[in-house]
């Protein structure tokens, strides 16, 4: 009876064994299920990602082209000193130095002029201040114009305060300091470098290194003394090469 009693025993403990086993192995399927279904969804939304990224630069390029349809003179200007600003943010280890949101900000700063009429866009002279007030406004109007479209987020500080000044004396909020968005501070560099040493209207270009002197001389009025201590550390081969790759 007690053979009989201890075989019984091992046979209900051999078919609860079973059972957990069954078990067991159901999750273990339902696991490889989810982890399936979770690469699946990931590969999804990296897609989508990758869609609504293309889909954005897409309708940056076009605002973009809108704005050097009118102001053709300055050629790739918005590659150019998005290219700058990012390089400058980079040797900073800013904290927007690879955020798309920034480098949109940087190609779309002048969007704003879409509001300036061409003679004064093309005013090979120096402007009345009458022109000038109105040329002024463009940061404002192109903030206006991005203010609905979220994607941008950050952008549009960009957008808004490119003309600001270190000492205060910028446009259009008179901000000062670090009270001016860093991406802003950045910008204002990248985008006085472009200017120095392109073609405009009124004066011919600068030679790269003759700029770089300029903005070092502008530190702690125009510029943030910080943004030009890292953009002087960037090879003059660099910038160079940036120039030359957006020509």
């Amino acid at each position: 009876m007690a053979g009989e009693s201890i075989t019984t025993e091992i046979s209900v403990l051999q078919g609860r064994l079973a059972t957990v086993e069954r078990s067991a192995a159901e999750k273990e399927r339902q696991l490889e299920r989810y982890a399936a279904d979770l690469r699946e969804t990931f590969k999804r939304e990296r897609e989508r990602r990758h869609e609504l990224r293309r889909s954005y630069m897409a309708t940056v390029r076009a605002l973009c082209n809108a704005v050097e349809a009118r102001d053709a003179y300055t050629g790739k200007h918005a590659e150019r000193v998005a290219a700058y600003g990012m390089e400058i943010a980079r040797v900073m280890d800013a904290p927007f130095a690879d955020d798309p949101e920034v480098e949109f900000g940087f190609l779309l700063h002048d969007v704003g002029k879409v509001a300036v009429p061409d003679a004064i866009l093309w005013k090979p002279e120096p402007l009345t201040p009458d022109e000038r007030a109105l040329m002024e406004k463009h940061p404002i109007v192109g903030w206006e114009i991005l203010r609905e479209i979220d994607f941008l987020g950050e952008a549009k500080l960009v957008v808004r305060h490119h003309h600001e000044r270190w000492d205060g004396m910028g446009y259009p909020d008179a901000l000062e300091g670090e009270v001016i968005p860093l991406a802003a501070r950045v910008f204002a560099v990248a985008d006085v470098l472009d200017a120095l040493t392109t073609l405009r209207p009124y004066r011919p270009p600068s030679p790269v290194q003759e700029a770089r002197a300029m903005i070092q001389d502008a530190s702690g009025s125009h510029f943030d003394p910080q943004v030009v201590t890292a953009f002087m550390d960037i090879p003059i081969t660099t910038l160079d090469r940036i120039r030359l790759e957006s020509d």
